[in-house]
């Protein structure tokens, strides 16, 4: 009956749409339903009536009475029962423990339940979407954090809680500037005015540079949005000091040059040997500059990333003949030069790279070696791995030193380097054609006793 009552209605109300609209539609519907509703409820009751007439016409009114009393009695007992086991299932309601029950009850519990599985389906997708959200917002390269009004923690990311070393047990809903206490924080934080980040270091992380910035949103809420620019910071300072070494050194060449050309204006009668002498030093300066652009063309060449290794196999004991011979016309028989091949296997790589990485330590150690000093060049095994290594017996290098050597224009000693011509790059030269090869540099070094330095290449790269 009720299924047909709906069906009624139904059709109805489809007629009331296409004739008079769909509000119209909706409020019959609702009354067509009620009175199905009403109609369910007071049958029980209609009928019991019913009987009832008939049993005091047979009978007597008493009977009829009894009757009556009796069905509305049981009516009562069943709603009540329901009620118990609706109001039962209310104080925990799962889908899989819905009553059942007949009648107007059944439609009832059938009723709630598909608004319990709505529900669940419902939240389901809910928790699904909050899951990517907090995937995404995870995978950010910025911290982000959510501020209310009074400035506490609603929510906040992985990488929020790292910058600012917050607890994500005991820190929700706290006060941030409990938590980050930074004077300039604090302040930046009751600003009016976010256009500007705010830079910091974090307290707890001092070798963290931040940047922090809010952004407003929602009425009173706010993001906090924090992100690491420590690097940014770090090849700041690289290229402020790259650009203060250029120009260091290119000042002393060109002040030699330009005041010898003056002289050479100003005193136009200056002798033969005078003149010599000017044009002698003005000519190594000429030169040192040149070295200085070609080592800095040859470093931007090789961190261009766009730039591919060529590669092909290297003739090993060739290449080393060449560098042994530039070494001997460098050193001018000062110092005693040895070559050692060990191991007879080749090289995969980019034989001008290896040739210029090879002649920059070799002429390294000539420069730092005293004269009479010896100089071991050696091409080997270790583990499966070739090692090309150079080996002196110069002035050596303190501990503190080794590891910033490969930085440019890193000397330890200015003055020593300059007289003996070194541009201070061809350090960072060979670093950038070891990783290009992966290849490791090792050094090791003892001040007084002599340098040794090596270039460690990858199993992958011998050629046998």
């Amino acid at each position: 009956m009720a299924m047909q009552s709906l069906l009624t209605a139904w059709r109805i109300g489809w007629y009331f749409h296409r004739s008079e609209g769909w509000q119209s539609h909706q409020l019959f519907i609702e009354g067509i339903i009620l009175r199905d509703f009403w109609f369910r409820v007071s049958l029980p009751v209609a009928l019991s009536a019913l009987v009832a007439l008939l049993l005091w016409g047979i009978f007597s009114a008493v009977v009829a009475l009894l009757f009556m009393l009796a069905v509305l009695l049981i009516v009562m007992a069943y709603r009540a029962r329901q009620l118990f086991k609706l109001g039962e299932w209310l104080n925990d309601a799962r889908i899989e423990t819905i009553p059942e029950a007949g009648g107007i009850w059944d439609d009832v519990f059938s009723q709630l339940y598909k608004m319990v599985r709505e529900h669940n389906q419902t939240k389901q997708e809910l928790a699904a979407e909050l899951h990517h959200i907090e995937q995404a917002t995870a995978a950010l390269p910025e911290g982000v954090a959510i501020l209310n009004e009074m400035n506490r923690i609603e929510w906040f990311n992985p990488l929020a809680q790292q910058h600012f070393y917050l607890d994500a047990e005991h820190d929700i809903m706290q006060d941030i500037t409990y938590l980050v206490r930074q004077p300039e924080f604090v302040e930046y934080l009751h600003e009016s005015n976010f256009n500007e980040p705010l830079i910091m270091i974090p307290a707890r992380h001092d070798d963290m540079v931040l940047s922090v910035k809010l952004i407003p949103y929602g009425g009173n809420k706010r993001l906090l949005i924090s992100r690491d620019i420590t690097q940014f910071k770090l090849i700041e300072a690289m290229r402020r000091d790259f650009v203060a070494n250029v120009s260091h050194e290119l000042r002393t060449p060109l002040t030699v040059v330009s005041g010898f050309l003056e002289n050479l204006q100003d005193m136009p009668d200056l002798n033969q040997e005078n003149i010599a002498r000017a044009l002698h030093l003005m000519a190594e300066q000429t030169r040192r500059m040149d070295n200085l652009v070609a080592d800095l063309l040859t470093l931007s060449r090789l961190e261009n990333e766009q730039s591919p290794l060529r590669e092909e196999t290297v003739d090993i004991k060739e290449l080393l003949d060449e560098v042994d011979q530039d070494g001997k016309l460098l050193s001018g028989g000062r110092h005693a030069l040895r070559m050692e091949i060990a191991s007879p296997v080749n090289l995969l790589g980019n034989r001008d790279e290896l040739h210029s990485a090879f002649g920059n330590l070799l002429s390294n150690a000539i420069r730092y070696t005293p004269e009479g000093g010896a100089i071991l060049l050696r091409w080997f095994e270790r583990g499966g791995q070739p090692v090309f290594s150079v080996q002196d017996s110069g002035i050596g290098i303190a501990a503190q030193h080794i590891p910033r050597l490969t930085e440019r224009f890193y000397r330890v000693d200015r003055s020593r380097s300059r007289e003996t011509g070194g541009t201070g790059l061809g350090l960072a030269i060979v670093k950038h054609i070891a990783m290009r090869h992966q290849a490791k540099l090792e050094i090791f070094s003892e001040e007084g006793v002599g340098s040794t330095f090596m270039l460690v290449f990858p199993v992958k790269r011998s050629l046998h």
